[in-house]
């Protein structure tokens, strides 16, 4: 009988270490709960603006008992690779096409809890001011990421530089899909994003399509230093993602209202001078 209780008590134990761990599983996916209560959550960012506008954002989130830590990125492959495997609770990083390129390639299952800002992309040149005096055969180096490819593409051609298929959609465009080029431009796709601005730098001759948060912190302003800057109307809205689990986790949801909100949007504007443009709460 003795055998009999200790074997039944080692079963219980072993169940409520299980349940144990399953609440703190499930409390990782969705934030968690300080020992005063408040809600902790971890949100990836790159760091200009995004980290940026999340400290301006803190103390705001703290007064709805809400703990914000950020993870900074340098680049566009971890902060959804670590929100999949639930090391953050939502980044705040990308546009919806690259989110849904990201969701079909790598399999991610996430949801987009609101549109926060746009930055408008821009083409940059050392050795050209204009687009009348680009020279025939010139290179443009624009991200290896083929979701912006379309969007530089739609840029080139609403300024005459190329035409595309008809056809295709503007956001799926590629290289091929160019049925016009006057000047032969040549393209180079092969180059990461942050690296862009280096390539700007270190090559005169060239056009660069460069993503204002690389220019921001390679001291260069989008609305003075590129000769083709992307408007303010641009689809490529910057979202906050989380899980799908947690779409409506209250905590995220609280985020991203106040970074809709009217002190975080006159921040966006006085900080970035145009280079980001705070979005309207239906830009989903």
């Amino acid at each position: 009988m003795k055998k009999i209780w200790t074997s039944l008590i080692a079963v219980l134990f072993i169940l409520v270490l299980a349940a144990c761990g399953s609440s703190n599983e499930e409390e990782t996916s969705s934030g968690s709960e300080g020992e005063d209560g408040t809600k902790e959550i971890k949100v990836g960012a790159t760091s200009v603006p995004h980290a940026e506008v999340l400290e301006k954002a803190k103390p705001m989130l703290e007064e709805k008992g809400i703990t914000l830590e950020i993870e900074e990125y340098q680049d566009y492959i971890l902060p959804n690779q670590d929100l999949d495997e639930g090391r953050i609770d939502a980044n705040y990083f990308q546009t919806i096409p690259y989110m849904e390129t990201q969701e079909e390639e790598k399999g991610y299952d996430f949801a987009n809890l609101g549109g926060i800002h746009i930055e408008p992309i821009g083409v940059y040149s050392q050795k050209y001011e204009n687009l009348e005096d680009v020279e025939e055969g010139t290179t443009l180096v624009m991200s290896r990421s083929v979701s912006t490819h379309g969007r530089v593409l739609s840029l080139l051609e609403k300024e005459g530089l190329i035409k595309l298929d008809e056809s295709v959609e503007k956001v799926e465009a590629t290289v091929q899909d160019i049925v016009e080029n006057p000047k032969n431009i040549e393209f180079d796709t092969g180059v990461d994003a942050a690296n862009l601005p280096q390539v700007y730098q270190r090559e005169e001759n060239v056009l660069v399509a460069i993503n204002t948060n690389y220019a921001i912190e390679a001291d260069l302003s989008p609305s003075e230093d590129s000769i083709i800057l992307e408007e303010s109307d641009s689809p490529y809205v910057n979202v906050v993602a989380a899980n799908s689990e947690d779409k409506d986790n209250e905590a995220l949801n609280t985020l991203v209202e106040v970074l809709r909100s009217e002190e975080i949007v006159d921040f966006i504007k006085e900080e970035y001078d145009g280079a980001v443009v705070p979005v309207s709460s239906d830009a989903e």
